[in-house]
């Protein structure tokens, strides 16, 4: 890792802006991998306020952690009847969002990664939502029958919800790219995404990422784009979308703020794009530290040992477990534990003789290997552990 390049220093966030609008005068996107309490969600507002000061209105359609505070549930309490998701009519957000028959755009999406039916009514700006659920039902002989029936105004979970904004959010960012001179949304030159959605299992990180990279792509020449993410499967899979699949022009950065500071660097990986993978690394590695090892982390693990075996020449992950004692019962546990249906939006914690197990797993991969982990990781982990 020595020959990375240096990391570049913003003493405010304000210049850490004005760098990455710069950036993207040369290209169609620039990627931000970055921890949780870096400050990304504030570096997407001040985004979004610079082109505003700049162009003296909005530029940029963008998505962040308070773009689900657009919505709010009216419950009725009163008669447990009619609860439906309000929308925040008063943000520009929503600009000629009643003259646009959207749902058939969210549904494509939607269809994807959840089993729920909705319906947009414009008028209230409200959405309602609705589900088939499988009714048993017995005759007088005691026989059998397995009916669907819809059930009306219904609330969906929070995973639901948040899944459903993201979706409308793909809806909007299609508008935006299809648009013609005529169309609500053809004031957006640029879109900021932070983090689209949190807890992703490794299934949906995947997918959300090439559903996300193939409709931007679209917006090439048009619409210049930021990400923003912590979660190192998600960045991984766009950044090779980007450059493998649609060979996009890109940047890519390693975006590091010290705890109690809010002086930046970035640190440019293109040139390095194994550098992801020991970012993931150092996530495992800090998952172990705090010993909150979760069952998505071995499909993690799995990832990497299939990029090694693969860079090595392997034909097989298993190549690359080492120095335990019993290696073809460790290749059957990654097997078995990585390919688990885990919950999209409830992740869950090992016990502790699997997380023994996955520390001598990674303890033996990191003995044989040496990766190095870099410094602008290492002390990451040191701001978060103080």
């Amino acid at each position: 890792m020595s020959d990375m390049p240096k990391p570049v220093p913003f003493d405010t966030l304000k210049k850490l802006v004005n760098r990455i609008r710069d950036d993207l005068n040369d290209c169609e996107f620039v990627l931000l991998f970055a921890y949780n309490g870096t400050g990304k969600t504030r570096l997407s507002f001040e985004f979004k306020e610079a082109g505003k000061r700049k162009a003296g209105a909005a530029d940029t359609l963008y998505f962040n952690a308070y773009t689900e505070d657009l919505f709010h549930w009216n419950n009725d309490f009163e008669n447990d009847s009619d609860r439906h998701l309000i929308i925040n009519s008063d943000s520009k957000f929503f600009n000629g969002f009643k003259e646009l028959a959207l749902e058939g755009k969210i549904f494509q999406y939607l269809q994807r990664y959840a089993d729920i039916d909705f319906k947009i009514h414009y008028d209230e700006m409200v959405i309602r939502f609705s589900r088939n659920v499988i009714v048993k039902k017995f005759d007088e002989s005691g026989n059998k029958t397995e009916l669907s029936e819809r059930v009306e105004n219904i609330k969906i979970s929070r995973g639901e919800e948040t899944i459903f904004i993201w979706c409308l959010y793909m809806a909007l960012c299609e508008l935006a790219i299809d648009r013609d001179d005529n169309s609500a949304y053809n004031w957006v030159e640029k879109i900021y995404i932070d983090d689209p959605i949190s807890s992703l299992d490794d299934n949906n990180a995947i997918m959300v990422a090439s559903d996300l990279a193939k409709l931007l792509v679209r917006g090439k020449g048009k619409i210049k784009t930021v990400i923003s993410s912590h979660h190192g499967l998600f960045f991984n899979i766009i950044y090779n979308e980007l450059n493998r699949v649609y060979k996009v022009k890109n940047k890519c950065y390693f975006l590091h703020r010290a705890q109690g500071s809010d002086s930046f660097t970035l640190q440019a990986t293109n040139d390095t794009p194994f550098f992801h993978h020991v970012a993931l690394l150092s996530e495992l590695k800090k998952a172990i530290e705090s010993g909150k090892i979760y069952t998505y982390h071995f499909n993690i693990l799995r990832t990497i040992l299939e990029k090694t075996s693969s860079f090595f020449g392997h034909n097989d992950f298993s190549k690359c477990i080492h120095n335990v004692d019993d290696e073809v019962l460790f290749e059957r546990a990654l097997n078995l534990f990585s390919h688990g249906g885990y919950s999209m939006f409830d992740p869950i914690e090992m016990g502790d003789d699997n997380k023994q197990l996955f520390t001598r797993i990674f303890e033996a991969f990191l003995d044989k290997y040496e990766f190095q982990i870099p410094e602008i990781l290492i002390s990451k982990h040191k701001d978060t552990a103080q």
